[in-house]
């Protein structure tokens, strides 16, 4: 449906703008009419242009945003003013569109948890449910900032998982582009000055074997970059079909030094999303199936569906939990004490606190073991062509200095 930007006043004179889907301009007018409004004008909305890099909203805009409308709520003020004040003062061009088109959703009567669904690149699903169970429980205050609390936290756990996966791969990749030029450039001129001073066959076993190894890295080169392309895309064709997706996320949670890191950091985002969830009013089932599709893992996706399946039979949610033995033992229990005692957010909440912790440790401790490995590896090797290449040039100086 058509969407057709108004302007019109009332009884005193105030000068009211929005915008109003409808069928034809004549909708729109017999609308403002029923709102006691006088015309002023009514036309199409021009089609907009929005050349944005990503999503356009930071996870730091959207905390801001959540806790500025909380603070707003909480003082009483209307929520479409709430909407114009935020939308008014946002540095964020693109999010500031977004708030007025969610105010202009609300002025036309639809839901606040509705109006912020249009928009699911910047309020996912987990989000609008959340803002539903606090306009259902008038507690939308108290929920807001629950969000903001969630999404600085999430926020961390994401910046923990770059942390553990990108630093070993920045490593090996700098270690490969230091050895190849060491091959391809440096040994390549050793190997050229030997051999104009004579000394190409009296050359140690060494210097022979890295002098060899750099002519064939060389020669197959281009091979290698051919090969690597070819494996770089038929593995990113893999992971998109769900059973290699499946298999990527299996091995990262059994490789070993960075899959238990991995384990805790899902442990971490699955107690936190479900114990905010459940503190806040969502029907289990309906929190278990957000979880998921918020997990960020396909086994722990699958292990929490599962568990809601088991659920929607009448179990509790300990037992299919452990069946599944994605989640360590003691998170399953800590889970099947909080439904024995009806605490069970808060124990969520809880575990999520303790697994946060761990996982700040486990990534610093996985960053100060790999570290002085990464360097001694690069350091055993380089140190080693340098080796090769500098025992040919001793012999030659004995020569020179005996004769």
């Amino acid at each position: 449906m058509p969407e057709f930007v108004y302007e019109a006043k009332n009884r005193n004179g105030e000068v009211r703008r929005g915008v109003k889907e409808a069928e034809n301009e004549d909708a729109v007018s017999n609308w403002l009419r029923s709102q006691q409004l006088a015309v002023v004008k009514v036309k199409k909305k021009p089609r907009e242009f929005n050349i944005t890099i990503g999503q356009g909203v930071s996870p730091k805009d959207l905390v801001i945003f959540t806790r500025q409308f909380s603070t707003m709520i909480d003082a009483g003020l209307p929520l479409v003013q709430c909407l114009d004040i935020l939308a008014n003062q946002n540095d964020n061009p693109f999010f500031a569109n977004i708030l007025r088109d969610v105010k202009n959703s609300v002025e036309q009567g639809r839901n606040f948890s509705e109006s912020l669904s249009k928009h699911p690149k910047v309020f996912d699903h987990l989000y609008c449910n959340l803002v539903k169970a606090g306009e259902i429980g008038g507690i939308l205050d108290t929920i807001l900032n629950r969000l903001a609390v969630y999404i600085e936290k999430n926020v961390k756990l994401a910046r923990q998982v770059r942390g553990a996966l990108v630093y070993p791969t920045a490593i090996v990749g700098i270690s490969f582009i230091v050895i190849a030029v060491l091959l391809t450039w440096v040994i390549p001129t050793f190997s050229q000055m030997f051999a104009d001073f004579g000394a190409a066959d009296d050359m140690p076993g060494l210097t022979k074997f890295v002098i060899a190894l750099s002519k064939g890295f060389i020669r197959w080169l281009p091979f290698m970059l051919v090969g690597g392309a070819a494996i770089a895309f038929g593995a990113q064709w893999a992971y998109r079909q769900p059973a290699g997706k499946e298999l990527a996320h299996r091995a990262l949670l059994e490789m070993p030094l960075i899959g238990p890191v991995m384990r805790k950091i899902a442990v971490a985002r699955f107690t936190r999303t479900l114990g905010t969830l459940l503190s806040s009013g969502v029907p289990i089932l309906d929190a278990l199936e957000i979880v998921a599709a918020s997990a960020g893992n396909v086994v722990i996706e699958k292990a929490i569906l599962n568990a809601r399946a088991r659920i929607a039979e009448g179990r509790n949610l300990s037992e299919p939990l452990m069946e599944t033995k994605a989640f360590p033992p003691m998170v399953v229990q800590m889970i099947g004490v909080g439904e024995q005692t009806g605490a069970l957010d808060t124990m969520l909440n809880k575990i999520a606190d303790f697994y946060e912790e761990e996982v700040d440790v486990a990534v610093s401790a996985l960053t100060s073991l790999l570290e002085p490995l990464m360097m001694v590896g690069i350091g055993g090797v380089c140190g080693v062509m340098l080796i090769a290449m500098y025992l040919p040039i001793f012999e030659i100086a004995g020569k020179v200095k005996a004769s």
